[in-house]
């Protein structure tokens, strides 16, 4: 099963994919992708770790590859996330969207649960060619996310929003 949670920063994507992941009460694993620089990227590695403190995940920090993750197959693994494992494959290993989608879904063939979080909206603004041609791929790969998932939340302003599949779809 693959379930996707969408939304933009600071929707409580996170929280809920962690709760969610509780909820179905599998064995945990936390796929970590991203690579901290600089203050800003420390203290968002600092907050996600205290967000799941006690909440019995093992982590794992995978920032360019999740398929080969070392997790039995009647897991939950919560992939945080699939925007920054993007970014980390197309510009520090050439990767594009579409192995990085071929990375993904391999997993979800091994495991019982993948939850995967991503964003799934920007802020207004210009960004060089660059930037405009990641997010273009960051779209494309959550349209394709979206279509392999099982179940779809989005995440508005804290309260989820099934999009896809239910809740009690789920267990």
């Amino acid at each position: 099963m693959m379930i996707l949670i969408m939304g933009k920063n600071n929707s409580g994507k996170s929280s809920y994919a962690e709760e969610l992941a509780v909820w179905l009460g599998k064995t945990r694993y936390y796929i970590a992708t991203m690579l901290p620089y600089g203050a800003e990227g420390a203290s968002r590695v600092q907050k996600h770790k205290a967000q799941r403190a006690g909440l019995g995940f093992i982590t794992l920090e995978l920032p360019y590859t999740v398929s080969d993750a070392a997790v039995p197959a009647d897991a939950a693994v919560l992939v945080e996330d699939v925007s920054n494992l993007l970014s980390n494959a197309m510009f520090d290993k050439g990767v594009s969207e579409a192995e990085v989608f071929d990375d993904i879904k391999t997993l979800c063939r091994r495991v019982d649960c993948v939850i995967a979080v991503t964003i799934s909206e920007f802020d207004p603004g210009v960004y060089n060619e660059e930037t405009r041609r990641y997010i273009r791929a960051l779209q494309s790969l959550n349209q394709q996310l979206y279509t392999l998932a099982d179940a779809v939340v989005e995440m508005c302003e804290g309260t989820p929003i099934f999009r896809k599949g239910a809740k009690n779809e789920l267990i």
